[in-house]
């Protein structure tokens, strides 16, 4: 069930120890889910519980840890020989006498790293507070290392082959937007459309099967288009209000997110339509922009400046890396578009451009996924900029 040759995950684990080294790590301890997935191609809604891979210099291969259960997952989904597969007992499990990390700690000793560097996602959502206190008492001659976004960072230059899964992505983002016009009607139920939402991203396009965002539809209407965020209700669409649209393709893990607004009526109010012109006029400015050698926080003063002289603030950042992710984030948690990111464009980045616009009186999303080629963008879905 690999979805990448052997030697596109072996070329992964090299450009991570590389970074490793570069960092003075020794041994890294990955929790993330998508770093998981990056590294090896395990891939199981397991990440409820603890779970990791070591990668080690003095070991070829990664070593996955996880729940017993979900050991023959790994067998299945990742590349890695049986003998780097481990899995602990579900006494382990919800626990108050011993931890999963116990475990870990064991598993650690036994192939003589216990005195090691060690690197571990501090700042990561499955990695707890508890997991790194088990680690460091039972580990007490190791060196414990921030290696929080490293993998990640790994992560931003794309293979032909994930630029392939993230164009599959597109076709299906395109189809999940559509769906969402054809139901999104004075009179509907929000939630009836999130439902038809969601069956477009499961379904995806044609052969490829579509597969569950990192985030759940998000759908603004009413008094709700001055946040981003929030989802559905029970609520009626009401004629005259725009609805703000942050949706998404998914394949594989790899995500295409898009982004529109709808105004239910033919009569835009005033202010909406000046923003909304700006915004739009903004965005493809900046797009032109981008190509290898230029700067993030020079690609984001280009839509700042731009949308300054047309008197249109907006303080958040313009947009963020992606690629392979899992619940609860797709951003890759890298790549910020915004003033002081010096970040180096290079070929193969793939980005998400969004400049929503919330405030009390008007609310306004639109966005493009690119990734960036020789010497510009290509769109990552096709998809106009104005909803009809």
């Amino acid at each position: 069930m690999l979805l990448f040759e052997k030697s596109e995950y072996r070329k992964r684990v090299e450009n991570t120890k590389k970074s490793m080294v570069a960092n003075g790590i020794e041994l890294l301890i990955v929790s993330h889910p998508a770093n998981m997935n990056y590294l090896t191609g395990y891939d199981g809604w397991s990440f409820y519980v603890h779970q990791c891979v070591l990668v080690s210099l003095d070991q070829e291969e990664p070593t996955w840890i996880g729940r017993g259960m979900d050991a023959n997952g790994a067998r299945i989904t990742s590349y890695l020989a049986k003998e780097n597969i481990y899995q602990y007992a579900d006494d382990y499990v919800h626990s108050i006498i011993c931890h999963p990390m116990d475990f870990v700690v064991d598993i650690i000793k036994a192939k003589g790293w216990q005195k090691k560097r060690i690197g571990v996602e501090s700042d990561q959502f499955y990695f707890t507070h508890k997991s790194f206190q088990v680690l460091h008492k039972g580990l007490p001659e190791a060196i414990f290392v921030d290696a929080n976004i490293l993998v990640n960072w790994v992560r931003v230059i794309k293979s032909e082959a994930e630029i392939r899964f993230m164009k599959i992505a597109g076709k299906i983002a395109e189809k999940v937007m559509e769906t969402a016009v054809k139901y999104i009607k004075v009179g509907a139920r929000e939630c009836d459309v999130a439902a038809q939402i969601v069956r477009a991203e499961y379904e995806g396009v044609g052969e490829y099967a579509g597969d569950y965002p990192a985030i759940v539809p998000l759908m603004m209407s009413g008094e709700a288009i001055k946040t981003p965020h929030l989802t559905w209700t029970e609520a009626v669409y009401q004629a005259n209000e725009p609805v703000l649209l942050e949706l998404c393709g998914t394949y594989r893990h790899y995500h295409c997110p898009i982004a529109r607004t709808i105004f239910l009526g033919t009569q835009m109010p005033k202010k909406m339509k000046k923003v909304s012109q700006v915004v739009k006029d903004g965005l493809q400015t900046t797009l032109d922009s981008i190509k290898p050698g230029v700067s993030i926080e020079s690609i984001e003063k280009i839509w700042r400046d731009y949308i300054a002289r047309h008197g249109v603030e907006k303080k958040a950042r313009l947009g963020y890396s992606i690629g392979v992710n899992y619940p609860p984030d797709w951003g890759e948690q890298t790549i910020s578009v915004r003033e002081g990111d010096k970040t180096i464009v290079q070929k193969n980045m793939t980005l998400h451009l969004i400049p929503g616009i919330w405030q009390e009186d008007v609310g306004y999303e639109l966005d493009a996924s690119i990734r960036v080629t020789d010497d510009g963008i290509e769109h990552l879905f096709d998809y106009p900029f104005d909803v009809d």
